[in-house]
């Protein structure tokens, strides 16, 4: 061990990998060492003082002769002056001397406004004298004159004093104002506290090592994002990562590695509780009447249920990785950085589509495959069209290979008027209800001049899908006007209507659902 009293030098041990994940990064730094024959103690950095102790880790490549006997994280704190640094940025610089301009410029105003109100005394005091002069007799014109001239000519020169002032104080806060905010855009407060790492190695020879360390640092995270491009009948997908991070210091150059892990998920079975079955007879009311009501189910997709703020990343239940195709830098300044991923154009698919029970406005839905090859996240979306910038919409999680499905926003030269009727009547012999439901959907299009182009337009209604035999839902093709083109499982009935220039049309639906006399609740 070397035991010399002069300081030992600092290596510098820049990062070169970072793998990110939804809210901490794993920070890898390479540094090449020239170490000597023995017991050496070596000091690598600075590093961010973030980084988190129990993760630390150092090694040497595969087959080195040296050791690695201790690697610790060793923080100093330095305190600040009153006043900035040598090395601080001259947007800081400028901030302390506009200050200290305010602060001059503050206590010049005060003084002038104490020689204003006194002055003001002076002038009160005069005319005071003036008027007991005048009513004793003792008239002093000529003093008097001269008297409220000087003191006049005075409150006139400290007015005009206090007026300046006070522009010139207005003009210092307004410059500061603008200066603060510049620097809380661009400007980055000096760490007090810093740490560099402390590595001991023994090395039976001299010569060059490569050592690699790594570390997990708290403060950065990462969201996927989309931008949709649609030109004609081809779809460009680009896929980018938002990266945050303020780990106190930059990443320059780096291969940056997106995960979808939780590691600070534990990993437990669920608690398995107690489920008790019992049953019991039912009753005479009971056994003669069945009980049934509406119930609305949304059909489900992949992935969490939507929360407020900032959603974590959906992954499918499985752990995704993506990597960035060329080094980045990624400044440590807590701001949203977009970072390219991947791009890829797939032939689309375009449809006209509208469901008049949820919303009376028709929209274009595209449709293309994922030829990423990789799973896209769920995540916000820019969507762009022929005309530029359409809104921002929502991509849900999709595998390789797997069906994208984007809405580019409604047409506004559409209308869908939707009207509902129902009628109720018993048989005779089975005293069975029916209920009769019947939909009208009236479709119309307002059509710019020169706009010629035939449009099919799908729409899409329901119809109740019973779960007890008790009750019978029966959709009459016969009354329907047109015949419905498809109706799925989930009772979703669609037609496809094609529809010209200012052309409308009139859709009908009716179905029945009949019950016997013991279903109540219908």
């Amino acid at each position: 061990m070397s035991t010399s009293s002069e300081p030992i030098p600092l290596i510098a041990l820049p990062v070169t990998a970072v793998t990110c994940t939804e809210d901490r990064a794993h920070v890898e730094r390479t540094a090449v060492l020239d170490l000597r024959a023995g017991t050496r103690r070596l000091r690598l950095g600075p590093v961010s003082a973030l980084a988190v102790d129990r993760t630390l880790h150092a090694e040497l490549p595969a087959g080195h002769p040296a050791t690695v006997l201790d690697v610790r994280l060793v923080r100093s704190w330095t305190p600040r002056g009153p006043g900035p640094a040598d090395d601080d940025s001259a947007l800081r610089h400028r901030v302390t001397a506009l200050e200290e301009e305010r602060s001059v410029l503050e206590q010049h105003r005060d003084r002038l406004r104490a020689r204003a109100e006194l002055l003001g005394r002076v002038a009160a005091d005069l005319l005071r004298d003036i008027a007991e002069g005048a009513g004793c007799g003792e008239p002093e014109r000529e003093r008097w004159s001269r008297e409220l001239d000087r003191v006049d000519g005075e409150r006139d020169s400290c007015g005009e004093r206090l007026r300046a002032a006070e522009a010139g104080l207005a003009r210092v806060a307004a410059e500061l104002s603008e200066a603060h905010g510049a620097l809380d855009l661009h400007g980055t407060e000096p760490a007090e506290l810093t740490a560099h790492i402390e590595l001991t190695v023994h090395a039976p020879a001299d010569g060059p090592a490569e050592v690699r360390l790594s570390h997990l640092a708290p403060c950065a995270l990462w969201r996927p994002a989309y931008r949709a491009v649609l030109d004609g009948r081809e779809l460009t997908l680009e896929t980018d990562a938002i990266v945050w991070q303020r780990t106190g210091e930059d990443w320059s150059d780096v291969r940056l590695t997106l995960s979808t892990a939780r590691s600070a998920s534990a990993g437990e079975p669920p608690r398995l509780g107690e489920d008790r079955l019992t049953l019991t007879d039912r009753t005479a009311a009971e056994r003669r009447t069945v009980h049934v009501g509406l119930r609305e189910e949304e059909i489900g997709d992949l992935g969490p249920a939507p929360e407020p703020g900032l959603p974590g990343v959906d992954d499918g239940g499985q752990v995704r990785v993506l990597r960035s195709p060329a080094p980045v830098t990624v400044p440590a300044d807590g701001r949203a950085h977009r970072v390219p991923l991947s791009s890829f154009t797939s032939p689309a698919r375009s449809e006209y589509s509208c469901s008049p029970e949820l919303s009376p406005l028709v929209s274009q839905v595209v449709r293309c495959d994922n030829r990423s090859g990789h799973a896209l996240l769920a995540g916000p979306v820019d969507l762009v069209g022929g005309s530029g910038f359409a809104g921002r919409g929502t991509l849900d999680f999709t595998a390789p290979g797997a069906p994208v499905e984007l809405s580019f926003g409604s047409r506004d030269d559409h209308r869908v008027l939707r009207r509902t009727e129902e009628t109720r009547d018993t048989t005779g012999i089975s005293q069975r209800t029916v209920l009769t439901r019947t939909v009208r959907l009236h479709l119309s299009r307002f059509s710019a001049p020169g706009d010629d182009e035939d449009r099919v337009i799908s729409l899409r209604e329901r119809v109740p899908v019973p779960e007890v035999s008790a009750v019978d839902v029966r959709l009459r093709r016969d009354a329907c006007s047109p015949v419905p083109d498809a109706v799925d499982e989930d009772g979703i009935v669609r037609w496809d209507i094609p529809l010209g220039p200012g052309g409308r049309r009139t859709v009908t639906l009716v179905y029945e659902v009949s019950a016997s006399s013991k279903v109540t609740g219908l």
